[in-house]
């Protein structure tokens, strides 16, 4: 019977990539020059935009969200924050990267696929969702259903198809 995992994670190699490349293009620029705005990738879930002014770091955020998408990252993985004062008149803003699905998100999750009517089953397994059924196309049918709801505000990416 024909099934797939489905899953919610971020590649932190073309994360740190996609940060190096963003710091490359905020150095470059000409409203940047002479300032101190700085992104800082810790590696794993969080990362931190720093700038002399709140325009500085929604600039910067623009700037990681393009080069994002140029590399093929979903944006429904990151949780930006509000921009704070972090003293010695700067600013700072928390970006926090969710990875897995956990299991709020599950139950919506399976309640779509139960919902949707196509002969599919489906159970939560640790930060994951197998989906099994009869038809490929049905499988292939549910994905797309469900990347495209606006119920589900999680990136998705289907693996270990069999």
């Amino acid at each position: 019977m024909p099934s797939f995992d489905l899953v919610s994670s971020l590649d932190i190699g073309e994360m740190k990539n996609t940060v190096q490349m963003a710091q490359k293009q905020i150095n470059g620029r000409y409203d940047f020059k002479g300032s101190n705005c700085e992104l800082d990738f810790n590696g794993s879930d969080k990362l931190e935009i720093k700038g002399d002014t709140e325009y500085q770091v929604q600039a910067a955020l623009g700037i990681l969200y393009d080069n994002m998408g140029k590399r093929g990252l979903g944006l429904k993985c990151i949780d930006a924050q509000e921009v704070k004062p972090s003293g010695n008149q700067k600013y700072k803003q928390i970006i926090i990267l969710n990875s897995g699905i956990d299991k709020e998100k599950g139950g919506i999750i399976n309640k779509l696929i139960k919902g949707s009517g196509l002969k599919i089953s489906s159970q939560y397994l640790d930060e994951k969702i197998r989906i099994t059924g009869k038809k490929i196309d049905d499988l292939q049918s549910i994905f797309k259903i469900l990347k495209t709801h606006k119920d589900v505000e999680i990136d998705l990416r289907m693996e270990n198809i069999k």
